[in-house]
């Protein structure tokens, strides 16, 4: 049973979105880039993260969007993986990342939020990991 599996708290992973040029929509609008980022000395395992939207629209009908399953067999230490591009036209809404992976025999699991309207240039920091700006979230 779910309740039977122990939870230990999530360590070094992080999530981030980044300016991209390759990833600019068809109306020229700039692209972004979600990214996984493992800061841990230890690779994780079999990751899946799912990502979907949730909100309200600004005429005040509430929207979800599809749910997207990415699976990774392994991401290494140390290292930033491309998840998907996102579309700025969702930035309004809660866009959710839920990440799960493996170390050893242990499961891990984070839900990570960008809440509507953080993703905006005013919120670039560095990303060392990334070598560029982008907005973190640990």
């Amino acid at each position: 049973m779910k309740e039977d599996i122990q939870f230990d708290p999530v360590e070094g992973v992080a999530m981030a979105v980044v300016p991209d040029e390759a990833a600019a929509t068809e109306d020229g609008q700039p692209g972004w880039l979600v990214y996984l980022l493992n800061y841990n000395d230890f690779p994780l395992q079999n990751v899946i993260v799912n990502s979907n939207g949730y909100g309200t629209q600004p005429t005040g009908e509430a929207v979800r969007t599809s749910t997207l399953r990415h699976v990774l067999l392994e991401v290494p230490a140390h290292s930033a993986v491309p998840i998907e591009p996102i579309d700025p036209g969702l930035f309004h809404l809660n866009n959710q990342y839920w990440v799960s992976y493996y170390r050893g025999a242990q499961i891990f699991d984070k839900k990570y939020i960008f809440v509507p309207d953080s993703i905006v240039p005013a919120n670039l920091i560095p990303i060392a990991l990334l070598n560029q700006e982008g907005i973190l979230h640990h």
